[in-house]
């Protein structure tokens, strides 16, 4: 299950040092938001990405409610820049005549291609190529929920070698190949931004499950994860293993999901694992594993069945202690918040 990479760049180090080449952005989620208002943080932070790009802004994005966003997509393309949308179908195109939507209808009467995947796999992507030099990735959906209320994460990459290879995946889409149709070029797809090894893969077409577990398999003091969706067993018995082994293994899941018989914190809750179910009254939506301080997983990828065989998603893993220790400060204020489930609820009974 090894894969060609990992031995070599994905071994935990302390040596990676902080570039220009990336930047993380979380999300401090507020009870009062004005839907309408994008001055300040990550909503800023995407206002002028949008408003800054030359040539194109290429989305690939689930979901989508922000009409100022909307809005700066129309005036980019009015001022000559390329917009390109792919999203799903149900919850991209269909929704789209919603109430509190609407925002597919504006941009296509005002000129700008949007696609939908149509097909019975979720199109779960939330990556944007800006001008084919920069990438935005992470857990956030471009919704007003995504933006204000649920816990998530950015990772922009100010890189052409990263934007290149989301490009290559957004061409693909575009085309309509996606799903079992999309063809791997895992082996183009690691990079060095620096002294940083930088490993970008998507589902379903590189195994990305088959690329995390061994290095799970690999973690010498801790691994520690939050997560909207776990349900991957494999993945479950490895925390298991290292937590027997004295590896420090701790998470939070999102609590609206932990009732399903097939979450994965009923068996680590029972095996005496310190995990715990988030404290956000709406969505703790991190896609996140953080191990022995260095390697970073995120992106769109729920560790479920489904992301890994079924949805079109991505996975991006940065072997960085600095990029590692932001993303440490984000587990700690969510584990801060979080609580331990109550053993009614686990039923650890035999």
């Amino acid at each position: 299950m090894e894969r060609f990479f990992a031995p070599a760049m994905f071994v935990a180090s302390q040596t990676g040092q902080a570039g220009d080449w990336y930047e993380v952005h979380f999300f401090e989620p507020v009870e009062h938001y004005n839907p309408d208002d994008f001055t300040g943080g990550v909503p800023e932070e995407l206002m002028q990405r949008i408003n800054g790009a030359q040539r194109s802004i290429d989305i690939a994005a689930f979901e989508f409610d922000l009409t100022p966003v909307a809005e700066a997509l129309i005036a980019a393309r009015n001022r000559g820049v390329t917009v390109r949308w792919i999203t799903d179908d149900e919850h991209g195109i269909d929704a789209d005549s919603e109430a509190g939507h609407g925002q597919f209808r504006m941009m296509r009467e005002a000129g700008i291609q949007v696609r939908d995947d149509d097909r019975e796999g979720l199109m779960h992507n939330k990556y944007i190529i800006f001008d084919e030099a920069s990438l935005w990735t992470g857990s956030t959906n471009l919704t007003q929920n995504g933006m204000f209320r649920n816990d998530n994460n950015v990772m922009i990459f100010d890189s052409p070698a990263i934007a290149d290879i989301y490009q290559r995946d957004f061409n693909e889409l575009w085309r309509g190949k996606s799903g079992a149709e999309s063809r791997s070029t895992v082996r183009l797809q690691t990079k060095m931004l620096e002294d940083t090894p930088v490993l970008v893969l998507f589902a379903p077409e590189d195994q990305a499950m088959e690329s995390l577990l061994p290095l799970v398999h690999r973690a010498r003091e801790s691994v520690y994860f939050m997560a909207f969706a776990f349900t991957y067993d494999e993945l479950g018995e490895e925390l298991l293993n290292r937590a027997r082994r004295g590896v420090d293994v701790r998470g939070v899941f999102e609590s609206r999901n932990t009732s399903s018989e097939h979450s994965e914190i009923h068996k680590l809750y029972c095996a005496g694992l310190d995990v715990r179910e988030d404290g956000n009254p709406a969505t703790m939506h991190h896609k996140v594993f953080i191990i022995d301080g260095s390697i970073v997983i995120t992106g769109s990828f729920n560790f479920s069945n489904s992301a890994n065989s079924k949805n079109d998603e991505n996975m991006v893993m940065v072997n960085n202690a600095d990029v590692a220790a932001d993303y440490l400060r984000e587990f700690e204020r969510v584990w801060a918040r979080a609580f331990i489930p109550a053993d009614a609820d686990m039923d650890c009974r035999p």
